[in-house]
């Protein structure tokens, strides 16, 4: 028999996988805690009980990825190549969470602080800041939003294929969009 912790804990999963899966598939904003509830089989205020407001499933849902972020943020600046793959890499395999933000990735210059948009918001003027570098030309501008824009838009396009088969073709094109215009 389940202990409560247990049983809790369970809940929690349930709900966050729910969640996840609503998300990519309708996007954050077109998903309420009551599509959330139906799909797991619970009542709204059972949702609500374990993560309310709903930011709270975004953030809970991010989180895994802060690890990754850190490698990917450790990548040596001045290797482009190096960090493209790693960006590729860390896009292919957090491809839900991709899928999550991406509606929010539109709204974030509007975020208060201290919210998940603002987190948004931070990591992606940091991996534009790596691609673009310090005071870019406008066609290094275009460049480097054209393909965090392609890369953002592929990883979640993509979200029904395996990572392997996703990750190769996909480095092979964001190497090819950034040789092209060198």
């Amino acid at each position: 028999m389940m202990n409560t912790l247990e049983h809790g804990d369970d809940t929690r999963s349930r709900i966050l996988d729910a969640a996840r899966q609503l998300f990519a598939e309708r996007g954050y904003t077109a998903t309420s805690l009551a599509d959330i509830a139906s799909a797991v089989g619970l009542t709204k205020t059972a949702v609500a009980y374990h993560f309310h407001p709903k930011d709270r499933l975004a953030t809970e849902l991010i989180a895994p990825a802060a690890e990754d972020i850190v490698a990917l943020f450790q990548t040596d600046v001045g290797d482009e190549r190096a960090f493209i793959g790693a960006l590729v890499t860390f896009m292919v395999r957090h491809r839900t969470i991709i899928g999550l933000i991406m509606e929010d990735i539109s709204c974030a210059d509007d975020a208060p602080p201290g919210s998940p948009g603002e987190a948004i918001r931070a990591f992606r003027d940091e991996i534009y800041n790596r691609l673009a570098g310090p005071d870019p030309a406008p066609a290094r501008r275009v460049r480097a939003w054209t393909l965090l824009g392609s890369l953002q838009y592929s990883v979640v396009k993509t979200v029904d294929l395996p990572e392997t088969t996703v990750r190769e073709p996909l480095l092979a094109a964001a190497f090819a969009l950034w040789d092209s215009s060198g």
